[in-house]
């Protein structure tokens, strides 16, 4: 959630995976500007005066993914997933890099990929974003810049990014274990195996910091750049108290020809309005942005709650009304039945 990149970036690996791939972006000339963080949905749409049209929520690697096999959204909004390794911020992954690579959580994968499909929704799938911050325990290196170890290098996090978004995107296993075999990677893990895998709508999301933390080379986000075939879109977290303006573009330009989002953005330590009204400024001249999502925290006392920013919130409520933001993606906006809530709120960050 910081700051941002040099345009002399990394390019990193660029395998050609050959799987289908989709988008899922807004109508043309539109932009989403969705929620992430707690299930108030209804207090952020009373406070800003928007309906989001897109919902994230927060998952860990090896959780119970059953709630996601609902066909229908209590908040009518397309739903987001940001994919973890960690219970919590700041905790210990429940699984490496190399675990996921090597296919050792395959089966929380192709339960997850089933799970998708059966709920016949869009959905956002945001793989281990912020992945070159230090207090995410798949970021290979500490806050002082010491590595974690091999089994989390970028490597293995590049090997367990491509791995994730076959078995989640799906098709047969035995095209997948052919793509596995030519990196080097084990086939799926037999106690997973079926003939095919259903096609979920699914769109991928790669979303570093635009400037690691730790500030060092081999931590910039061109280091886990998993190839163009691997990523649907492309995007960074961009907040009020660590929003490196200088960095923003470079980044957003190096990686032209992917749909854009702000995956977290928002208001921290300060109210800011013109922060907001840059923020969406800069949507303006930026046409390849589709979809931010704000980060609204997960409790009142939250730093991140945007009760806490009254005068900001007043400007985005002005930002919003603009119909450049529609409330609803297109399904809901044709179906308007609320149908059967989600079960249970994402777990705290």
């Amino acid at each position: 959630m910081r700051g941002a990149l040099v345009a002399s970036l990394c390019f990193g690996l660029c395998g050609a995976a050959g799987v289908r791939a989709a988008t899922f972006t807004p109508p043309p000339g539109k932009v989403f500007a969705g929620l992430t963080g707690s299930n108030s949905v209804s207090a952020f749409k009373d406070l800003v005066g928007h309906h989001p049209p897109v919902f994230e929520r927060f998952i860990h690697w090896d959780s119970n993914t059953d709630t996601l096999a609902g066909r229908h959204s209590m908040f009518r909004t397309r739903r987001a997933v940001a994919l973890t390794t960690a219970v919590a911020k700041y905790k210990r992954a429940v699984v490496s890099s190399e675990g996921i690579a090597l296919g050792r959580s395959d089966r929380f994968l192709v339960a997850l990929n089933r799970n998708l499909a059966r709920s016949g929704r869009i959905t956002y799938v945001r793989i281990m974003p912020e992945m070159n911050g230090w207090w995410n325990p798949y970021c290979p290196y500490n806050k002082n810049g010491s590595f974690r170890g091999r089994a989390f290098s970028p490597h293995f996090f590049i090997m367990a990014w491509r791995r994730t978004v076959l078995i989640v995107r799906g098709g047969p296993v035995a095209r997948i274990d052919h793509r596995l075999h030519t990196m080097g990677l084990p086939p799926i893990k037999r106690t997973s195996r079926t003939a095919v895998l259903p096609r979920p709508k699914v769109a991928i999301m790669w979303v570093p910091q635009t400037r690691g933390d730790p500030e060092v080379a081999r931590n910039l986000p061109g280091v886990y750049w998993p190839g163009r075939d691997y990523v649907d879109w492309v995007g960074t977290d961009f907040f009020s108290a660590w929003g490196n303006w200088q960095w923003l573009n470079p980044f957003y330009n190096h990686y032209a020809g992917k749909p854009f989002e702000l995956g977290e953005w928002g208001m921290v330590h300060g109210d800011d309005p013109q922060f907001v009204r840059a923020v969406f400024a800069w949507i303006r001249t930026h046409p390849r942005l589709r979809m931010l999502n704000y980060y609204q925290g997960f409790s009142p006392a939250d730093p991140y709650n945007p009760i806490h920013y009254p005068k900001s919130m007043r400007m985005l409520r002005r930002e919003l009304a603009s119909p450049k933001f529609p409330q609803y993606a297109p399904e809901y906006q044709a179906r308007p039945g609320l149908g059967t809530p989600e079960a249970g709120p994402p777990p705290p960050e």
